[in-house]
């Protein structure tokens, strides 16, 4: 099944926003990350609530022209990350917080894999692919770090960082794919 053009740009709107948004996120976690107070507490929170937003986004834009069921999957598997997250925030601090998002990196990452590669024939999808099977490496060494005695957040920003970047290649690939379907029809 193959996105119609709407489809494909409102994709491209949501990549970017998503690209921003999680370098800025980064950026703030970065600065933030030494320890973990109020302001990163509600950034480790709101990262995965935006991935729900964005999801709901997507499956909307998208539910014409594509399966949307991996979205769906991804929107509960988030909100369960941002309550799982909260709730390490409380209990058990930083290396709570680095296996929850471990977890969810796995599991989201698989999600986005099977995701990009339904969505191939629309162009600008490899990075998603290549973006979701390294989450799932990602997710696996957030894991192993949260048994470390110098367990930080800062590696989550970074790869909230690549993430982005993969979104913002993603976007652009998918603009010269819809280019390309525009000269050929």
């Amino acid at each position: 099944m193959t996105a119609s053009a709407p489809a494909a740009s409102s994709l491209r709107r949501l990549y970017f926003v998503r690209a921003a948004f999680a370098l800025v996120w980064a950026v703030l976690v970065g600065v933030t990350a030494s320890e973990l107070g109020p302001i990163g507490i509600v950034l480790v929170v709101v990262y995965p609530l935006f991935d729900v937003a964005a999801a709901v986004v997507d499956a909307r834009a998208t539910k014409q022209s594509q399966n949307v069921l991996g979205l769906y999957v991804n929107i509960a598997v988030s909100s369960l990350a941002a309550v799982g997250i909260a709730v390490a925030s409380a209990t058990s601090g930083i290396p709570g917080i680095l296996q929850v998002w471990g977890a969810w990196a796995i599991v989201s990452g698989i999600v986005q894999l099977v995701v990009g590669v339904g969505r191939r024939k629309m162009g600008g999808q490899w990075p998603m692919i290549l973006s979701g099977g390294l989450s799932v490496g990602a997710g696996t060494s957030f894991i192993l770090m949260a048994s470390q005695p110098d367990a930080a957040l800062t590696s989550v920003a970074g790869y909230a960082a690549l993430g982005g970047i993969f979104f913002l290649v993603s976007a652009i690939r998918l603009g010269s794919a819809a280019k390309k379907a525009t000269v050929t029809v």
